[in-house]
């Protein structure tokens, strides 16, 4: 049985790819994109581009439940250089999305994976904090760097994680700025590709089915944190990025070799 062109148990499988990725970004603030593409791409469960767009009202989903449960208010005032900047790269990444056009799938793939290496590897090599904060310049190439990779990927972390855990603030903070980041991005890309007609009954579906999901492993993260430490949390996610990344890359070399 299938239903917009995909098996009931891909959608399955596309609910349990979703429940490890709103766990993983519970835990760190970041990587829901990356690590939700990179498995649905390696399991090939549903054509990556719906994925991709079901991805930022999931991310949405995701950040309003976050911010409900904890009580926290959103970091505006910190991050308002990078929200201001990343609107534009994430109009330029979708711009260079549409030019690539679908001939370029398996470079996308392999663009997508080294991202989520890239990510991995600043993950682990990430040791101790700046002294003091950047200068809101380094913000702002930040934002628009973040944005790019959010307009082609709808996954803005890379750059910005990296930037955010070199700053002397703590890990809640960072947490809780990645979260409105990307919940930012992902309505900016939203309304690009709305717009455009790009945003498919499928993805649609997707989300729609993985709503409950999000805000479900949401409150559980929530009302059971886990005692897990920092370092231990940082390898294992590093880990499953690495491991999604690596098989992208390789399968995309592959494909373009023959």
């Amino acid at each position: 049985m299938t239903v917009f062109g995909a098996g009931i148990a891909a959608y399955g499988l596309f609910m349990a790819c979703v429940a490890v990725s709103t766990y993983a970004q519970n835990l760190t603030g970041f990587a829901f994109g990356l690590i939700l593409l990179g498995l649905v791409a390696m399991l090939h469960v549903v054509p990556i581009a719906d994925a991709a767009n079901a991805a930022m009202l999931l991310t949405l989903v995701n950040a309003w439940s976050y911010f409900r449960l904890h009580r926290v208010r959103p970091p505006w005032r910190l991050m308002r250089p990078v929200l201001l900047s990343s609107l534009i790269g994430v109009a330029l990444g979708v711009a260079l999305l549409d030019l690539l056009g679908s001939t370029s799938l398996h470079w996308l793939r392999g663009l997508l994976g080294v991202c989520i290496v890239a990510c991995a590897a600043m993950l682990l090599l990430q040791t101790k904090s700046r002294s003091t904060m950047s200068n809101p310049r380094s913000f702002v190439m930040v934002g628009v760097l973040s944005g790019i990779l959010g307009g082609l990927f709808s996954s803005s972390g890379p750059p910005l994680v990296y930037h955010l855990y070199r700053q002397p603030l703590a890990a809640q903070v960072v947490r809780n700025c990645l979260l409105l980041a990307f919940a930012a991005n992902a309505a900016a890309r939203l309304v690009l590709i709305g717009a455009s007609g790009q945003f498919s009954a499928r993805a649609g579906l997707l989300s729609l089915c993985a709503m409950p999901v999000v805000y479900g492993v949401t409150r559980l993260n929530h009302r059971f944190p886990s005692k897990a430490s920092p370092v231990v949390l940082r390898y294992a996610v590093a880990a499953l990025l690495l491991l999604a990344g690596g098989i992208l890359v390789a399968t995309a070399s592959k494909a373009l070799l023959t």
